[in-house]
């Protein structure tokens, strides 16, 4: 699918807004935008950009662009900016109102894995100039935040408990930059996390069980690489589930390397659905995390809202 429109012999392109954080992968996406600047005007690619002043002002930035009637809005960062450009370019059903780009500058790029988008930022840009798209599924989160029902969109993953837990951890690290953080964080929580009680709801069937981790994804990846989700497809209509119960510390972390190919879905104390809504209830503290960022917690519910936003993307795996 490309998105380029013709009008009596004219191609029209689509205005392109960019929108840079600055601070993704601990303040090294500034230095490299000067560079990325130019390898865009390289591909003769006409855009105007903002960049981000702090945590939340990219959804205001994306929404302001498609309310200014740009087409084409670009997220240059990490996996949480690809995740606040696409709240604000969605509408309040989760429909996008423009195309989404994604120049990858962070350090875990799951966005970027279940989307087949480069990580070499050269072949990134010219993946925006031949503006190949195609019509991706976003998932939407109802949690609790600060004491509130809230609302927010996804386009890879989410995720309660021990990964959460780690996910927090490691922003405390984030400025060392690569795996050390992820590597940090987990070891300091993998000592530490306890099970949870859960009610898992998969479309209506509820289950009572002791919990580690419960995700509710729209891609394959998480956690820098992990492919806890080997079987998803973002254009299927459906969230992939898996939930790992009360294992082991020593089993899990014999199992841990599983997760990089994927193999772990044999485990007996893993189990994988496909369902287009998850709901999990608890009594314990649960952290909630969206493509990568923490942004409340459990109760929470999840559903898909298929073909909802069209993304420049290097072909997908189906």
């Amino acid at each position: 699918m490309t998105d380029v429109r013709h009008n009596a012999g004219a191609v029209h392109i689509p205005r392109i807004k960019v929108i840079v954080n600055p601070a993704a992968r601990g303040g090294r996406t500034a230095r490299q935008w000067p560079a990325i600047s130019e390898l865009l005007k390289r591909n003769d690619i006409s855009f105007d950009y903002s960049v981000t002043e702090g945590p939340g002002h990219g959804i205001d930035l994306a929404k302001e662009a498609v309310n200014a009637g740009y087409e084409t809005i670009v997220a240059v960062g990490g996996d949480g900016t690809v995740n606040e450009v696409t709240n604000g370019i969605v509408d309040n059903d989760g429909k996008g109102r423009a195309t989404l780009g994604i120049i990858c500058t962070g350090t875990g790029r799951d966005c970027i894995r279940s989307l087949n988008i480069p990580y070499d930022i050269g072949k990134a840009c010219q993946l925006l100039a031949d503006r190949d798209c195609a019509d991706i599924d976003i998932g939407r989160a109802e949690f609790r935040d600060g004491g509130r029902k809230t609302r927010r969109y996804y386009i890879n993953t989410a995720a309660l408990g021990f990964a959460s837990a780690v996910a927090e951890r490691t922003r405390c690290f984030k400025s060392l930059g690569g795996t050390v953080p992820f590597l940090i964080a987990f070891s300091a929580v993998f000592v530490s996390y306890k099970a949870k009680d859960m009610a898992i709801d998969i479309d209506g069937r509820i289950r009572q069980e002791r919990s580690l981790l419960v995700t509710a994804n729209n891609g394959r990846y998480f956690g820098g690489g992990m492919k806890i989700t080997p079987d998803a497809d973002p254009c299927d209509g459906l969230l992939d589930i898996v939930t790992v119960k009360d294992v082991n510390k020593l089993r899990l972390l014999y199992n841990f390397p599983k997760l990089y190919r994927g193999t772990h879905i044999t485990h007996p104390m893993v189990d994988v659905y496909k369902a287009k809504f998850v709901g999990v209830q608890t009594s314990d503290s649960l952290l909630l995390q969206l493509d990568g960022e923490i942004v409340g917690k459990a109760p929470a519910g999840f559903s898909i809202i298929p073909s909802a936003l069209r993304v420049i993307t290097g072909g997908l795996h189906g």
